[in-house]
């Protein structure tokens, strides 16, 4: 479950690579292409730690249902 300190973390293009084990590039045009929730800070991209993890069971409920 998600901590009250997680809640309202805002994580860098890194973070989020990083977290989800893919390269930089990956998440850039994940976002570009408004695939997964993010919003720009000065035009550099930025992620709630909290729209991750919702996003992230959004991908996995969707896969079961394409497996069903």
């Amino acid at each position: 479950m998600t901590s009250s300190a997680d809640e309202g973390e805002i994580l860098t293009l890194k973070q989020v690579a990083d977290f989800l084990k893919v390269t930089e590039r990956t998440i850039y045009r994940l976002a570009a292409a408004k695939q997964i929730p993010a919003f720009k800070v000065g035009g550099t991209w930025r992620f709630s730690r909290v729209d991750i993890n919702q996003w992230i069971q959004r991908q996995q409920q969707s896969g079961k249902a394409d497996k069903a």
